[in-house]
């Protein structure tokens, strides 16, 4: 029962509100409601909103602060191949190393203050992300104007939307952090990244996210996986319901050796997904299966309603045929109760019948409907009226009726109207002192 400052529910948000709680899982029904309250009874933005919540995704309905998506990277068992630089070899690589070490260690030396002071100057621009979109297509542009567009195909996303992406499809992410500046970039891109074998490998098998971390995009990615080096390729997928770095590479790597690396990855963590797959097509036959329960529940309840509308409809028809018909009973009742009050109120204002022995007295014979006769004295200088007062308030009469002579036949004109408002005497009617009258019923005409 709904809380007294609550409004009730329509029979459409009662569906909508079992729904969302069969399709969610959400045990108290008010927490169901305020959440359908809060997207305005939209079902499908609810649910969203709901499995973005259990995902680790932004509400969709209150989105919270852009920061990067959590990724479980504390995994002890998370597989790493490090690929250090080749030491130089012979008399000819030693001399080379050992003429260039000094310019390379003074150009990164300086390079590491300059960077250092910039800091204090102006902060880190790389921090501030606020067209994460924008800075992964601006790096596959550039990526493309300088190796080509042979490459695997990059996701044009956020980092997030790419984990959501293999988080719902259930496949590995391969993410690439570019380093502009490092020695190592170039070799790896042309070499490895770019051959047709890893461009094959990578589109079949798994989604690929990349960006420079030169861009604030790609900078906040590596804070979340702390690279120690470049290349850097991570590979993430779900486990144990989390999105986990299962496989870390650093360092220059070879084609072959990194579709051996990335595969054996794979395959150690395949388990993982099978058993989520399996787990999510329970879930969804389970859902299905009480979203079936339910259809078949509203059917059947609405159903019953039709029944209960259709039965309070007739008791409704039947009840209203009862009033009329009691209604018809009382005014029959009224109308004879006030028929019954004019007869003898006319009976009551007839004038004494005269004597027998009255010169002007007119003896008149009535034969009724009933074929019953009635006899009665009238003087001849009374109106007609007397006569149809007379036989009015006899209870044998009809309610309608009109007085017939028998020969010549005609009708007398016993009630006033339009033509002659005074009904005739008895003598103007033309009547003997002996008459035999005929009345005729009128109630059905």
């Amino acid at each position: 029962m709904a809380a007294p400052d609550e409004q009730e529910l329509s029979q459409e948000q009662t569906e909508k509100l079992l729904q969302f709680q069969d399709l969610t899982g959400i045990d108290s029904m008010d927490q169901c409601r305020r959440t359908l309250e809060q997207h305005n009874w939209n079902i499908e933005a609810a649910v969203q909103d709901r499995l973005n919540e259990q995902e680790g995704v932004p509400s969709v309905f209150n989105p919270p602060p852009s920061r990067p998506l959590q990724v479980n990277t504390a995994d002890n068992r998370v597989y790493s191949y490090i690929v250090s630089r080749p030491q130089p070899r012979g008399l000819l690589g030693w001399g080379y190393y050992l003429i260039m070490l000094p310019f390379r260690f003074t150009y990164y030396t300086l390079l590491d203050i300059f960077r250092f002071a910039l800091r204090f100057i102006r902060p880190e621009p790389r921090g501030r992300v606020t067209d994460p979109v924008g800075d992964v297509v601006s790096f596959i542009h550039s990526f493309e104007e300088k190796y080509g567009r042979s490459h695997p195909v990059f996701y044009q996303g956020t980092y997030s939307q790419a984990l959501n992406d293999a988080k719902r499809e259930l496949r590995f992410l391969l993410v690439y952090l570019h380093g502009d500046d490092h020695q190592d970039t170039d070799v790896f891109c042309r070499n490895t990244l770019c051959t047709e074998e890893v461009l094959n490998f990578v589109n079949t098998r798994m989604l690929f996210w990349a960006c420079s971390t030169s861009r604030p995009e790609g900078y906040r990615v590596s804070q979340a996986l702390r690279e120690n080096t470049y290349p850097f390729l991570a590979m993430i997928t779900l486990k144990d319901r989390k999105m986990t770095v299962v496989g870390r590479l650093e360092g220059v790597i070879q084609a072959e050796d990194l579709i051996n690396q990335l595969t054996f990855i794979m395959e150690a963590n395949q388990t993982y997904l099978v058993s989520e797959r399996m787990e999510r097509e329970e879930r969804n036959q389970t859902q299905a299966l009480r979203l079936q329960q339910d259809e078949a529940y509203l059917a059947s309840l609405r159903a019953d309603q039709e029944k209960d509308r259709k039965k309070k409809e007739e008791e409704e028809q039947k009840r209203r045929q009862e009033e009329v018909a009691r209604q018809i009973v009382l005014a029959e009742e009224r109308r004879q109760q006030t028929l019954q009050e004019e007869k003898e109120r006319r009976s009551e204002s007839l004038p004494p019948e005269p004597a027998l022995d009255n010169p002007d007295s007119v003896k008149i014979v009535f034969k009724l409907p009933n074929d019953s006769r009635v006899e009665r004295r009238f003087l001849f200088t009374q109106s007609l009226t007397v006569i149809h007062d007379f036989l009015f308030s006899l209870k044998e009469t009809p309610e309608k009726f009109q007085i017939v002579t028998n020969f010549p036949r005609r009708v007398l004109p016993c009630l006033p109207t339009e033509e002659r408002p005074i009904p005739p005497t008895l003598k103007e009617a033309g009547l003997s002192r002996s008459e035999v009258l005929f009345v005729q019923d009128l109630t059905d005409d």
